[in-house]
């Protein structure tokens, strides 16, 4: 396997359009990385100039010791899967799975039978060989496209939305099964999506991108609980966000004043007072204080606790299940929404009810604005 590295990298097309503007990184071989973004932010078009359906603007790409820059696809020994699957209907899944390797001319029929069985193996489909995509599930046939793009031993696998087209519950089993099979032979991988819970649950490393550039890159953990910036907190997962200024800022903490509200957070940075900035509360950091189930003012104990730092007063004004865990949707005395995530479990609390959430300022996370 392979390292990757990109150094410097744009993608400008005809008009001016600028899709990838001076991108940076380095994966490791075996690495799983994931390429995370909305739509139109140049995850896509880096992918493809590592693959090499495109040719950068600027910059150069590297697949192990191989400036592979001006490469076509077919010199650069990776392997990919695309969303539709891109299966050939005409042949079988033995036929599909085999063709990177007959085409190469490098592996005798008796190398390719062998290797072929070796892959439908490894995806658990070994009785599937004679049939044809058009007779196998969505699910099936993603996992004969991933044997496919495995099947030559190419140093890095590239997958572009390769489970978008799936149900939810397909989608999760494929997860792991992706996960799996990645760890299993330990090759690098590069994986782009739009779906933050993916990316968050099966990469060693996330490239959270923004209008053609990486906003963050470091462990799914790390950025998910130390964003870089409003725009990854924003994007990546849920998040109850605090715009205001700085008041003051002493002791590694920083209390910060917005329109409604004035709330305490970590500092770690020492960014200084007068400063625009934005506070990053995630919902399941919040804890309920208090709450009267019949739709009155709050308790005298609540009442208190609305004095204490990061605490606020309002309404419960929804309420969903999402299995393990509850969502809350709470309208604040001063007319802000907070969402708030808790176990499933806390069903003494219901929409009308009034309470209150705090959240510590340790679980708060300054970035600038």
């Amino acid at each position: 396997m392979s390292n990757i590295s990109l150094e410097g990298v744009t993608k400008r097309y005809p008009g001016g359009v600028l899709a990838v503007d001076g991108v940076d990184i380095d994966i490791e071989s075996g690495e799983f990385v994931t390429l995370v973004g909305p739509s139109g932010c140049g995850k896509t078009t880096t992918l493809r100039m590592i693959a090499g359906f495109e040719t950068p603007t600027d910059g150069e790409v590297a697949i192990g010791d191989n400036d592979v820059t001006d490469a076509p696809p077919y010199e650069r020994d990776t392997g990919m899967v695309f969303q539709d699957f891109a299966l050939f209907p005409h042949m079988t899944i033995r036929e599909n799975v085999a063709y990177g390797m007959e085409a190469s001319g490098e592996y005798t029929d008796e190398e390719i039978d062998a290797r072929v069985a070796e892959m439908l193996e490894l995806v658990e489909l070994p009785g599937v060989a004679d049939r044809t995509p058009d007779q196998l599930s969505g699910g099936q046939q993603q996992r004969i496209a991933l044997a496919r793009a495995l099947a030559p031993k190419p140093k890095a696998l590239l997958l572009d939305e390769p489970l978008a087209s799936l149900d939810k519950k397909l989608r999760e089993q494929m997860q792991v099964e992706l996960r799996r099979i990645q760890e299993e032979i330990g090759i690098t991988t590069v994986f782009v999506t739009h779906n933050q819970e993916e990316a968050l649950t099966m990469s060693d490393r996330l490239a959270v991108m923004n209008d053609g550039r990486f906003e963050q890159i470091g462990p799914p953990e790390e950025v998910y609980d130390d964003p870089d910036s409003r725009f990854v907190a924003d994007f990546l997962g849920t998040a109850n966000i605090f715009d205001g200024v700085i008041a003051s800022a002493e002791d590694g903490y920083a209390t910060v004043d917005c329109d409604d509200v004035t709330i305490r957070s970590t500092n770690p940075a020492g960014i200084d007072p007068r400063t625009d900035v934005s506070v990053v509360a995630r919902p399941e950091r919040f804890r309920f204080e208090g709450a009267s189930t019949d739709g009155g003012a709050a308790t005298s104990e609540t009442a208190t606790l609305s004095d204490s730092i990061n605490a606020f007063d309002g309404t419960i004004t929804f309420k969903r299940h999402l299995g393990s865990s509850v969502e809350f949707r709470l309208e604040t005395d001063g007319g802000r929404e907070l969402v708030v995530v808790r176990r499933s479990g806390l069903d003494e609390h219901a929409p009308g009810d009034r309470t209150t959430v705090t959240i510590d300022p340790e679980d708060c996370r300054l970035v600038e604005a």
